[in-house]
């Protein structure tokens, strides 16, 4: 009877991993995400609620007497055009087409839906924000495992004066931070993939049957990163440093994985394994993608230098290509252009140019807006204005949280500050390549979003673990609590000056903290 009950339980367990390859397995996924979906989705269903009606409120105001203020004036008629057109630009007389058009197309979106009125040239990028603060709910539960922090991380994103203005500003800025937030939450996805596929094959035994670990087969969501890092593309043409950043940091991601499987030479092995791939995914399907967002233009007869190539006798090692292509080349060419010698007189500086070191903690922002005349206060001095500022809770921490993500990174490698910094410094570093140029702090825009995960992260640290004591984790609950209390209260003070409220000239002043806000 016991050699009966041995041997059923030996046929029971033949297909089971081991003890050893179930530790490994379980070292692979490393931590799992919270088992309270239904809770998680409600949670950030109602805050993205909450943002869409901060965001959406009083959407149309202010306006310059009904038309578009600060650089709306060249993307609203621009996007106008394209609405008109078909989904390109001709503008012969007035060439500043200086960005590629998926921006603009839409912004398009929004006057189609609402006329050529403050609604219809802001409600795209509304909804972006909006869904900005959904997707930065979901990043950050994914990031930190948490539920509660992924909450704080939406209502973070939601008080960002940068975020909150960019949304309900006619520009371009807003949809490049959206595109990138995307790919972003892609490669999360991606990396948990992956890493489930090797705890697969570590609990099979297969994993290490080869030196260099085995073929992970195709990535969809690497793929989705790609399309998404191609539609920031399309968008403004510094999307490709995210590209560089993220693709850098899927490969390392893979060989860290690989290592953390037992494989012999986890390094080697993404080198062979998924180098190719990756290019495949960050560079060609970018490009492709980036390409079919000039569909319309391609297919036009009038878009704006459409027929260079056959206008010009310039020639070069792109001859081989279509006309349509060379053409394109020849155009990009002289926006490149345009952007290089966009420089900053000496002798005449833009009142409101920063450079990037002042971006992290906001130390020079940007008017936007302003009216000192007809505005109603209940005194006789009233002033309506709006100004992009980073919300001074958050922005003033950057370097600390930057300091810190840094020290987390190197020398306790912690692939989620690891992440953070990838997608913060992407979007910062290259801006000082060349420091001539004019350059301004909505530049600055897709930093927000990993600021916000990276304040979550030193937050998530403050709160502390399951394993710590319950006196422990509820001081760090009250810190967490008292923290986002100020950032909200920071918000709500800066309220009139990112929506444009009328307010007295005594308050004007008060709203500007630095003598660098003036």
């Amino acid at each position: 009877m016991a050699a009966d009950e041995a041997r059923a339980s030996d046929e029971s367990n033949a297909g089971a991993p081991s003890p050893e390859a179930a530790r490994t397995a379980a070292r692979v996924i490393g931590n799992p995400m919270p088992a309270d979906r239904l809770r998680g989705w409600v949670v950030t269903l109602v805050i993205g609620l909450i943002g869409g009606l901060v965001r959406l409120q009083n959407l149309g105001s202010p306006t310059d007497n009904g038309s578009p203020v600060f650089d709306e004036k060249h993307y609203v008629p621009q996007a106008w055009q394209m609405l008109r057109n078909g989904g390109y630009e001709d503008n012969p007389g007035y060439e500043l087409t200086v960005h590629p058009p998926l921006g603009k197309e839409l912004i398009a979106i929004g006057e189609w839906l609402f006329g050529y009125n403050g609604w219809g040239w802001r409600f795209t990028g509304a909804v972006c924000g909006t869904l900005m603060i959904i997707m930065i709910v979901r990043i950050a539960r994914r990031l930190t495992r948490s539920t509660l922090l992924g909450a704080v991380a939406g209502i973070l994103l939601i008080c960002d004066g940068v975020l909150h203005l960019q949304s309900r500003t006619g520009m371009l800025d807003i949809f490049l931070a959206f595109w990138v937030l995307v790919a972003f939450g892609f490669m999360l996805l991606d990396r948990d993939q992956v890493r489930s596929r090797l705890a697969i094959a570590v609990e099979e035994g297969w994993a290490t049957a080869s030196l260099y670990g085995p073929r992970l087969g195709f990535r969809w969501y690497r793929f989705a990163v790609g399309v998404s890092l191609g539609l920031a593309l399309g968008t403004k043409w510094s999307g490709m440093y995210f590209v560089a950043g993220f693709g850098l940091l899927s490969v390392i991601w893979d060989a860290t994985a690989r290592r953390a499987a037992g494989v012999r030479h986890p390094w080697q092995g993404a080198l062979l394994r998924d180098v190719l791939p990756a290019l495949w995914s960050f560079i060609a399907v970018a490009v492709l993608v980036y390409l079919a967002c000039w569909a319309p233009w391609f297919s036009s007869e009038t878009g704006i230098d459409r027929y260079l190539a056959t206008k010009t006798d310039h020639h070069g090692w792109y001859d081989f290509m279509p006309q349509a292509l060379r053409a394109l080349w020849q155009y990009s060419g002289n926006v490149l252009h345009f952007h290089e010698t966009l420089v900053t007189p000496k002798d005449n500086p833009h009142p409101w140019e920063s450079k990037p070191w002042t971006w992290p903690m906001g130390l020079r922002p940007q008017l936007y807006y302003y009216n000192d005349t007809g505005a109603a206060c209940g005194t006789d001095h009233c002033i309506k204005a709006t100004m992009l500022i980073g919300t001074p809770a958050m922005w003033w921490l950057s370097v600390p949280m930057l300091a810190w993500s840094l020290w987390k990174t190197v020398f306790r490698t912690d692939w989620r500050y690891a992440a953070v910094l990838a997608g913060y410094l992407s979007g910062y570093l290259p801006w000082f390549l060349n420091l001539d140029r004019q350059m301004y702090f909505f530049y600055a825009t897709p930093l927000a979003a990993f600021l916000v995960l990276g304040l979550v992260l030193c937050l998530g640290e403050i709160g502390g673990q399951l394993r710590d004591g319950l006196e422990r984790r509820t001081t760090g609950l009250l810190v967490i609590s008292l923290y986002v209390g100020l950032v909200v209260a920071n918000f709500v003070w800066l309220w009139p000056v990112l929506n444009g409220d009328s307010i007295t000239d005594t308050h004007w002043q008060m709203e500007h903290w630095l003598p660098s806000w003036d």
